[in-house]
């Protein structure tokens, strides 16, 4: 017969080796393969927030598969290994020595243990040497519920320790079955003697004055670990498999109410043994459902012990808690925190390679260190991490930017130049006050406009000249507040078009001081040519350009409110797009071509003889417009945000005003304060008075 088919079931064998079915077809247990237990104590230390782990195990089969599948499990959980050191009880003293000093100079504080009984002995009697103390155990059911490690009486160094335990169980009856054993009612009655005799050191055939064996004595009066009744979930796995193996030959012989005594067990009915094995689901007497799953385990569930000292100075095992592989893995665990006792006690400790990353912060991995080990770097600015242990930090969407502490993203700050802030409104004030001035100086040459002064360059141009200025002060005004797309338009379109009125109106008005000085030479008849006609014909064939250089560039591509996100990263920027800049500069070169014609003609005519020569007057107020639009392309271009509009704005008003000052202060000035130079005589004469 092939012994790949003979079933065998173990109710002790934990090696996540045997469930190999390649290796091992037909092999069975009633106990759960070390494999869950590895999984189970993985979680119970992510349960606690321990990511900062030592481990120790056996240097065999059972500590070796073990403590791999924890340290694969534990990889997946966050769980990092500072330490993982094999030995086994043959090793030499320095082996256990070396260990002691591994465990001395950690900074870890909980110790994950894959060990045998015998083992764990040896090394807690080494730490005990050397009072290594303080440490949090963390254990396997082959010795966290082990009498002989108990009775070592090293409460110190184990207190607090936790781990898990094959579940209590009751068999009910089989106490009274152990009790009532006897050996000359007993099957293979030859053997069973032998174990009677050692039990109880007597003989059934005495000689030489042994103590003579009856057969009667009373095992109740017997403490070892046959009649130990604390080893019940021991005898709950054999209870199992023996009733599993029934229930395969229950299957096999096919009984019903009643079984034929008399049919026997053929070899080669052993391998419809083995397959009915696989396919056995039954309920035990106390309700506990046995099964065996494809590679031959039973369900795996684990009770969690707690090593809680007594005030006895015994130690008591306190079950906190319950592991169940057959649920969800998010319901797997369930543990009582409340009632656990911790080594030395004292509170959860903390077991971590670096303290969390607050919000704000992300983590680095430390060069050559685990995954655990890492600093803290704030997140950059526009970044955020609103989590503890972020690994990346979240970028901040366009129209956001990162508060102080990196851990929201905030509304960026809009910024534009307002009527509300200092700046805006000492502007806007500069405006209405320019556009005052220039009121009442028209209201002075309305009042006096039939005198010699007002007459003698063209009252209409001055007024046109006065009316296009207080549009050049007004038109700042939509320089500030928030762009909008009638703003953006209006702004530079009302601005381009009101300075060129403007400055038509000087450019007649030097004309004109040319040609009346041409018109008093003998024989002149020049007037004639640029009458007041042809002057109202130059300003509004000027004017016309720029509007038709305008509406060009609203038609193609206009001016259009826009968020600055470039210049500052913190903050958006509002301003007016020019849309096409070649219709910006083509405005503005239109603006400069016509003041420098205009500077060129006053500076011809600067010198001409009459005692109020106009044309000096515009040569100065040409060089401050000149200069001041000279000046303000670089600064225009390097302002940053709002400054480069209120740049822009000072450059309207500064001009605006030196038109103002240059050419009617003069004038004002004879009107009120000098008014007997007001006469056509004076302003005649070759310069033999002085204003």
């Amino acid at each position: 017969m092939d012994g790949c088919s003979l079933p065998q079931i173990s109710h002790f064998a934990t090696c996540a080796c045997l469930s190999d079915k390649a290796k091992y077809p037909s092999f069975f247990r009633t106990i759960p393969s070390d494999l869950y237990q590895s999984r189970a104590l993985a979680q119970l230390v992510r349960h606690f927030g321990w990511t900062w782990v030592g481990a120790i195990r056996t240097n065999d089969d059972y500590g070796n598969n073990g403590m791999a599948t924890f340290t694969e499990t534990a990889n997946e959980l966050g769980i990092c290994l500072e330490y993982s050191v094999p030995f086994i009880s043959t090793d030499p003293p320095e082996k256990l020595l070396s260990i002691v000093n591994i465990i001395k100079q950690s900074t870890s504080k909980v110790i994950v243990t894959f060990i045998q009984p015998k083992d764990i002995i040896n090394l807690i009697t080494a730490l005990s040497e050397h009072n290594v103390t303080g440490h949090q155990w963390v254990g396997t059911e082959a010795w966290i519920f082990d009498s002989k490690t108990v009775a070592m009486n090293k409460h110190h160094i184990l207190d607090g320790a936790i781990g898990l335990s094959i579940p209590e169980a009751h068999v009910r009856g089989i106490q009274e079955f152990m009790m009532d054993v006897k050996p000359l009612n007993s099957s293979g009655n030859q053997l069973f003697t032998k174990f009677w005799e050692a039990l109880f050191s007597c003989e059934f055939n005495s000689k030489n004055n042994h103590k003579r064996c009856t057969g009667t004595e009373d095992l109740s009066d017997v403490h070892n670990s046959f009649t130990d009744m604390s080893l019940m979930p021991i005898l709950n796995n054999v209870y199992k498999g023996v009733y599993a193996v029934a229930h395969a030959l229950h299957k096999i012989f096919k009984c019903n109410k009643t079984c034929d005594t008399n049919v026997t067990l053929d070899p080669s009915m052993v391998p419809m043994t083995l397959q009915h094995l696989k396919n056995i689901r039954f309920q035990t007497k106390e309700g506990e459902e046995v099964y065996f799953n494809e590679k031959g385990d039973p369900a795996a569930k684990y009770e969690i012990i707690n090593w809680q000292p007594t005030a006895q100075g015994t130690v008591e095992f306190v079950t906190v808690g319950l592991y169940d592989a057959s649920l969800p893995v998010d319901r797997q665990l369930k543990l009582q925190n409340t009632s656990l006792f911790w080594a030395q006690n004292s509170k959860q400790g903390k077991s971590i390679c670096s303290k969390p990353c607050l919000p704000g912060t992300r983590k680095v991995l430390q060069k050559g260190k685990p995954v655990c080990c890492f600093d803290c770097t704030p997140c950059a600015e526009g970044e955020i991490s609103n989590t503890t242990d972020s690994i990346t930090c979240i970028q901040c969407p366009t129209d956001f930017w990162s508060n102080a502490q990196r851990v929201a993203c905030v509304k960026k700050e809009t910024e534009f130049l307002s009527y509300e802030e200092i700046m805006g409104a000492l502007l806007t004030a500069a405006s209405l006050l320019g556009t005052c001035m220039t009121c009442v100086v028209a209201w002075i040459f309305l009042k006096y406009r039939k005198t010699p002064i007002v007459r003698a360059n063209n009252s209409e141009l001055s007024f046109l000249l006065l009316f296009s200025l207080s549009l050049c002060f007004l038109c700042s005004l939509t320089f500030i507040g928030r762009p909008s797309e009638w703003s953006c338009m209006l702004r530079h379109t009302a601005f381009g078009i009101t300075f060129v009125l403007c400055i038509s109106c000087v450019l007649g008005k030097t004309i004109v001081v040319l040609m009346a000085f041409r018109a008093t030479l003998p024989g002149s008849n020049v007037m004639k040519w640029f009458g007041p006609l042809q002057q109202r014909l130059s300003v509004v064939a000027f004017t016309l350009v720029q509007v038709l250089i305008c509406v060009l560039w609203l038609t193609i591509s206009p001016p259009f409110p826009s968020k600055n996100l470039k210049q500052f990263t913190y903050k958006i920027i509002m301003e007016c797009a020019m849309g096409s800049p070649i219709g910006f500069w083509a405005v503005l070169g239109y603006i400069g071509l016509l003041a420098v014609l205009c500077f060129v003609l006053a500076f011809l005519a600067r010198k001409l003889p009459d005692n109020f020569n106009e044309a000096k007057f515009i040569t100065f107020s040409m060089l401050i417009f000149c200069t001041v639009w000279i000046t303000f392309i670089p600064a225009y271009v390097s302002s940053p945000g709002k400054f480069s509009v209120a740049v822009e704005i000072f450059a309207i008003l500064a001009s605006s005003y030196g038109l103002l000052f240059c050419i009617f202060i003069p004038k004002c000035y004879i009107i009120l304060l000098k008014p007997e130079k007001n006469s056509k005589k004076y302003l005649m004469s070759k310069g033999n008075h002085k204003i």
